[in-house]
């Protein structure tokens, strides 16, 4: 059996630090000049339950919405593992609004304002239709809140109603029939 002395142990140790410190660092996207490779939602599986954004793209009722989402490059975002809630318009809600103000939003220049509405349909965590009661004031990632109203069983986030709701491997989806603006 080896035994270190008080005065040989510390001195090891310090130089173990000092050599694995002193190792050329590992290269980065940044010291390469080389862009990161694509995000949570280029992951490949065909196995788990799919993700918000998979079971929207795979909608085709929410096909402006997988739109919307992508020139808003919120993609990854809502791929991540969350949990989130989103109420996802339909596309007849996209088609209610003044005619020309989806092709406005989708401009690259106005990014930050589609970013700003997206965000009012999602709250961070998972809120199943019988979680709402009337009166319920939810706030959205965008910062501002939602207030939900609920008669004769029939759910409603301000002036849209829930339709249906379906889960996601991170989170759930409520389909609503209006877009919510903040």
């Amino acid at each position: 059996m080896i035994t270190l002395n008080k005065t040989l142990a510390p001195m090891l140790m310090a130089s173990f630090f000092v050599i694995s410190c002193s190792q050329p660092a590992e290269q980065t996207a940044e010291s390469t000049g080389t862009a990161p490779g694509p995000g949570q939602s280029a992951v490949v599986d065909e196995i788990s339950q799919p993700n918000i954004v998979q079971v929207a793209i795979g909608s085709k009722d929410h096909t402006t919405l997988v739109t919307a989402v992508k020139a808003a490059e919120l993609v990854d975002v809502l791929s991540n593992a969350g949990p989130f809630t989103v109420f996802a318009p339909v596309n007849a809600a996209f088609d209610a609004l003044p005619a020309g103000t989806v092709e406005e939003l989708l401009k690259p220049e106005n990014k930050g304002k589609l970013q700003d509405i997206l965000q009012h349909h999602v709250a961070v965590a998972v809120y199943k239709i019988e979680n709402f009661y009337d009166g319920q004031v939810l706030g959205m990632v965008d910062g501002n809140n939602v207030t939900f109203s609920v008669k004769d069983g029939k759910v409603m986030i301000g002036d849209a109603n829930i339709v249906a709701s379906v889960p996601a491997s991170n989170g759930i989806i409520h389909v609503i029939d209006k877009v919510i603006l903040p």
